[in-house]
């Protein structure tokens, strides 16, 4: 198993790209299953959730080709009796269940785990469930699988909001189901991220004909058919957000391409109230710091709101800022596993119900910790480039799983870090 080491104290300083987004390639990679014929898909990241897909719909019966320019080739069967997601592959990422609508809607058949992932909190697909059956699906749970039929989906109106706001992969699963659906479908409380636009985009190249992208009521008229197509996946938010509070922690001058004003700037707003100089051109950002960030409360929240992916590692640039801050979840409440492991580097951190208050510190301490999510890791990796000493992070086989080789990228912008055998 590996584990990162991190020398805090330098300031981060340079040009780096992030890549293409893990969150918009995962259901790309699924709606192939819609296809009659070969789609080809650019910019697809080299991580450890892109294999699980991989092997995941390799099971479906899909070949997944890698070319030498690494482009990703996929090519749906046209008869197959292939239909089960099984839990060995499903337990260990939640985007699996984005085949669900697609075999469904194409198949008419489909047996597929509940699935695993992070752990942060519950994650029901309930809305997933509702929105199949009322596109007129036969669905249950049984085993701990969920089992689905249609002959063919029918269009219908639904409300796809949840307790916690509208349901990113939900949204995808039923927007795949729905284009191959006899008729008119409505999704009202659809999610807005960039992710499901980029999905969207992919959909319509495919054949499908989908009206208010981007919006959160979404209109989708049924086709017979869905041909291939070639798609260039979105540049990772997520990744870009980690890389700007990583200069921006380290005092540091650090450019990111690849990095979407439209898709960051909730973040962008946080980071010029904490006092951090940004500027844009293109698909570019560039974080400035020269002196200590200050104090800010958070909320994270559907989009355009503040991504909830990025709230980890905004607070481990906050345990170093200048007064009290606040950070609160409105998307996952229990999303606090890396509360602990920041205070064992000296961070003056409470919980308090969905939120976490933040007393900030001059300085961390370096530490030995343990990564708990995807998220986490990122945001210790961030606590330990501004940490005194040496820290070093354990199971960061979970940083692996949405940043390909982080640690490279922050070498090139100065950074003391390397991968270490456990």
């Amino acid at each position: 198993m590996d584990a990162m080491v991190v020398t805090g104290g330098r300031r981060l300083k340079g040009r780096v790209r992030a890549g293409g987004a893990k969150n918009a390639a995962l259901p790309i990679m699924a709606a192939s299953i819609l296809a009659e014929g070969p789609m080809r898909l650019k910019d697809v990241p080299d991580l450890a959730d892109i294999r699980t897909m991989t092997r995941l719909l390799k099971t479906l019966g899909v070949r997944v080709e890698r070319e030498p320019d690494g482009d990703m080739i996929l090519r749906s069967p046209r008869r197959t009796t292939r239909n089960r997601a099984p839990y060995k592959i499903m337990r260990t990422m939640r985007a699996g269940i984005c085949v669900l609508g697609p075999l469904v809607a194409r198949r008419g058949k489909a047996e597929v785990s509940l699935p695993g992932g992070c752990a942060i909190g519950d994650r029901p697909v309930d809305l997933h469930l509702k929105g199949l059956a009322a596109l007129g699906a036969r669905i249950r749970i049984r085993h701990g699988y969920i089992v689905g039929g249609c002959r063919r989906l029918h269009g219908a109106e639904m409300y796809l909001g949840g307790p916690f706001g509208s349901s990113v992969t939900g949204t995808e699963n039923i927007l795949m189901a729905a284009v191959l659906a006899k008729g008119t479908t409505v999704i009202d409380c659809a999610a807005c991220e960039p992710e499901v636009r980029d999905l969207a985009r992919v959909l319509v190249k495919m054949g499908a004909q989908i009206y208010g992208v981007g919006s959160p009521r979404l209109v989708v008229e049924g086709v017979d058919h869905l041909t291939g197509c070639e798609h260039t996946v979105i540049p990772d938010r997520i990744e870009a957000g980690t890389l700007l509070l990583a200069g921006a922690a380290t005092h540091g001058d650090v450019t990111v391409e690849g990095a979407r004003w439209d898709d960051l700037f909730a973040l962008v707003s946080v980071l010029r109230e904490i006092g951090i100089e940004v500027q844009h051109f293109d698909d570019t950002i560039r974080v400035r710091a020269s002196r200590r960030p200050k104090s800010v409360d958070v909320t994270t929240l559907p989009f355009p709101g503040f991504p909830t992916d990025l709230q980890a590692q905004m607070m481990a640039l906050l345990t170093v800022a200048d007064g009290i801050s606040v950070v609160t979840e409105k998307i996952f409440p229990d999303r606090f596993m890396h509360v602990a492991e920041l205070g064992r580097m000296g961070a003056e951190i409470r919980k308090e119900g969905n939120a976490v208050v933040v007393h900030g510190t001059r300085t961390l301490s370096g530490a030995e910790v343990m990564a708990s999510d995807l998220r986490a890791s990122a945001a210790l990796v961030i606590a330990g480039l501004v940490a005194g000493g040496k820290t070093t992070i354990s199971r960061v086989y979970h940083l692996d799983r949405g940043y390909q080789r982080l640690e490279r990228k922050l070498r090139r912008l100065g950074a003391a870090i390397r991968r270490v055998k456990q």
